[in-house]
């Protein structure tokens, strides 16, 4: 019994061999289906593509090239290189144009912005008629822009400020029709003008508001004077309203407040004229220059007071009538 070796393999052995190859035969199967369905994906997803148009979009479909048509809402499928989808959008849109420096026709250079709003009305148009619409729009508005300021003077360029875009926008709406795009609307956003003119205007501005100042200012002191006047002439027509006046404003001040002797309007001492030299008083009496009155006399009614002498002409009147008497 020598060279006698008993089998590794147990009972069984020959079964499990073949179940194992059918496993390894099924991954193998799996595998290659996997990579030929991706191969496939791949190769419809080049050739191959679903578009799917928005009711704000237009697709144009074209075939060989050529533009067949307009396709409409959905998901449309189309099979490369014999048919291509081309979408547009058609919503409204607004183009700003930048500041351009224009040369009015006084000679000053001011710097214009503009802003457009537009819409595609045809979408064929628009795409088949000029290579970039949009460019073309801008370039339209350029132009359009500097012929309508270089026909006015900067001044007449700040006052027709808003008169700019509807100007513009009717010297391209012809030429933009063609093209399939409408031109809503065309406003001018900014007029930058050189520092110097910027100051000379603030300074034309500030002139203005001075002047206006001082113009209601005085209508104010007038207004003022005015009703100063009128209550002057209340007062004079009646009396009274100052003192109640008065009385109105010692009732609204505030602690005590005295005030004495205050006259009645248009009453205060009245003094007694003096009368002229040779005036006539209302006795009848003529009142002479020098007379002296006697104290404590009364004037008769109608007599006439005399005149008492100098002292100086007494004596010498008296001096003559002395030399007279005296014997020779």
């Amino acid at each position: 019994m020598q060279g006698f070796e008993p089998s590794a393999a147990g009972p069984g052995s020959g079964a499990r061999v073949p179940r194992m190859e059918w496993h390894v035969e099924l991954l193998i199967a799996l595998i290659a289906v996997l990579v030929i369905g991706l191969i496939v994906a791949a190769v419809v997803r080049t050739f191959v593509s679903v578009t799917t148009i928005h009711d704000y979009e237009r697709g144009l479909r074209y075939q060989g090239g050529r533009l067949v048509g307009l396709a409409g809402t959905g998901a449309h499928v189309t099979i490369r290189p014999f048919s291509e989808m081309r979408l547009l959008d058609v919503r409204p849109a607004i183009v700003p144009v930048d500041g351009q420096e224009i040369l009015t026709a006084d000679g000053v250079t001011a710097k214009i912005s503009l802003s457009a709003r537009y819409v595609v009305g045809d979408a064929v148009a628009a795409v088949t008629r000029d290579a970039d619409f949009r460019r073309t729009l801008y370039l339209l508005l350029q132009l359009a822009l500097r012929d309508a300021v270089a026909g006015r003077s900067i001044e007449e360029v700040l006052a027709a400020r808003r008169e700019l875009g509807p100007e513009v926008r009717e010297a391209c709406a012809a030429r933009l029709a063609e093209l399939g795009v409408e031109l809503l609307e065309v406003e001018v956003r900014d007029v930058m003008l050189p520092a110097e003119l910027r100051r000379a205007y603030a300074g034309v501005v500030a002139a203005r508001k001075e002047g206006q100042v001082s113009l209601e200012r005085a209508r104010a002191e007038t207004a003022a004077l005015r009703s100063l006047a009128n209550t002057g002439h209340m007062l004079d027509e009646n009396p009274g309203l100052l003192q109640l006046r008065i009385l109105q404003q010692l009732g609204d001040s505030s602690g005590s407040t005295v005030v004495y002797g205050v006259p009645e309007p248009g009453a205060g001492p009245k003094r007694r004229a003096m009368p002229e030299p040779g005036a006539v008083s209302d006795r009848g009496a003529v009142a002479e220059r020098g007379a002296v009155p006697k104290r404590g006399a009364v004037p008769k009614r109608g007599a006439v007071p005399k005149v008492a002498p100098a002292v100086g002409s007494s004596r010498r009147r008296g001096s003559r009538i002395g030399e007279e008497d005296a014997p020779a």
